[in-house]
């Protein structure tokens, strides 16, 4: 399965989790099991938020286009991020940005 990234500015957070030629979308199972060799599923014809483009079948492999969330100021890695292949079974890490660490002042009492 590979795996493109439309990234946009918003607050969601994207868990993703593959079985074979199904994925799940936080929580949320798409089955594409029946896509053949050649065939695509248009965007609009895909239940759900997530789906940034058409899913296709080439060469044997499922590409789907997914809405990568990020906060204001996305790293160079999110804001452009690459595609990713996945061949295993299993969760998939998702390119993020680690929340900035609030600093708390020491106060002495």
């Amino acid at each position: 399965m590979r795996i493109s990234f439309s990234p946009q500015r918003r607050d969601d957070v994207l868990v993703l989790e593959k079985t074979g030629d199904r994925i799940s979308i936080n929580g949320e199972l798409f089955n594409f099991d029946g896509l053949t060799d050649g065939d695509t599923i248009k965007r609009d014809n895909i239940p759900g938020e997530w789906f940034a483009g058409d899913v296709t079948r080439t060469d044997g492999e499922v590409h789907i286009v997914l809405t990568l969330p990020h906060g204001p100021n996305p790293s160079e890695a999110v804001a452009f991020p690459s595609d990713i292949v996945v061949t295993e079974d299993g969760p998939i890490a998702v390119p993020h940005d680690e929340p900035p660490v609030e600093e708390t002042a020491d106060v002495d009492a």
